[in-house]
């Protein structure tokens, strides 16, 4: 927990933690869940996330769980914690959700079964990835996005881009890591001064964005590890900032 009124982050189950918000509390639901997509086999998606989703053996950042799940068992706890977070957030309120290609299918089915409305796809280009001969790179994420009912063009946010090119961070302590100046920008659906959730807050990228850009924002981390270094980024860089 933190004494900031702007951000918290509260480590736990996010489908316990979700039930114990009032309705209408977040004006956006912003996360980056477990995609539960890497490996070809189920014995390979069970393997831990440092050995799928990391080179760097000893020194990768820890593993973390919730991501060996197969694509029905995904998309039926993805739909659980998307009607918790949809019943936290107020009328309106965006949803932005990043998925991988393999399981973008499943996503915006789990986002409609919990009442969403559906509304598209951005795309974070990522630039680097590894080149096949043959085929096209996988040099790109998604966003899967949408409202809590009617969304009036009236609201006053910006015009966002579909395509968001921005390389993968450096010296990441997540494994999945998203850059912060993409959190930055895609924070920006929110209306001003508005509060975030968060469902999965890894290393606090998305708090961290919410709040550099002016917002409130609420975290969920499973992992104690990470809760940790995330409150502990979250506060340097506000430090660091004022």
């Amino acid at each position: 927990m933190t004494n900031d009124p702007k951000w918290t982050i509260l480590q736990g189950d996010a489908l316990q933690i979700l039930e114990g918000f009032d309705p209408g509390t977040f004006d956006a639901v912003i996360t980056d869940p477990p995609y539960a997509s890497g490996g070809r086999t189920q014995a390979e998606k069970n393997k831990s996330t440092a050995r799928k989703y990391s080179s760097m053996g000893e020194n990768a950042p820890p593993a973390f769980d919730g991501d060996a799940k197969d694509q029905r068992s995904w998309t039926r706890w993805c739909a659980e914690w998307l009607y918790l977070a949809r019943r936290a957030s107020k009328p309106g309120a965006p949803v932005c959700m990043f998925i991988d290609w393999r399981q973008l299918p499943a996503a915006t089915d789990a986002l409609q079964w919990a009442g969403w409305i559906w509304r598209g796809t951005a795309v974070w280009d990522k630039g680097n990835s590894r080149p096949q001969k043959g085929r096209f790179r996988q040099q790109a994420e998604y966003i899967v996005w949408g409202s809590n009912g009617d969304m009036p063009l009236s609201r006053p946010v910006p015009c966002l881009p579909g395509v968001f090119k921005h390389g993968n961070p450096q010296n990441r302590i997540h494994l999945t890591e998203k850059p912060l100046p993409l959190m930055r920008d895609v924070v920006k659906i929110t209306e001003p001064e508005g509060h975030i959730l968060d469902p999965f807050a890894g290393s606090g990228t998305t708090v961290l964005a919410a709040v550099l850009e002016g917002y409130r924002a609420t975290g969920i981390e499973l992992s104690d590890v990470y809760a940790l270094r995330a409150r502990e980024r979250i506060e340097a860089a506000v430090r660091e900032d004022n």
